[in-house]
């Protein structure tokens, strides 16, 4: 199990990326938050065990219906320490 931080480019804001992406997460048991960032892209911090990053990458690039992801970068981090039940929308 690993912490990850994701920055998500492309159309991610105002077509409900967020929404999407954070029920779709809470339905795997994900740990973590999503938020938009000044910069038009979006971030996601996430608690992920090994077997399933492969299903958080696939539900960052898919999106929701009326988005469209160029990029997807992530990072390990290591001195994580977030106190979340759940996933959750930041604003």
């Amino acid at each position: 199990m690993e912490w990850y931080r994701f920055i998500i480019s492309g159309r991610v804001q105002g077509v409900f990326y967020r929404k999407f992406v954070s029920q779709a997460l809470m339905q795997k048991q994900v740990k973590g938050y999503i938020r938009n960032l000044p910069d038009g892209t979006v971030e996601v911090v996430a608690e992920i065990f090994d077997d399933a990053f492969d299903d958080v990458m696939e539900i960052l690039k898919e999106g929701s219906p009326l988005s469209s992801v160029d990029e997807v970068r992530y990072e390990i981090i290591d001195d994580a320490e977030f106190n979340t039940d759940g996933f959750e929308i930041r604003y």
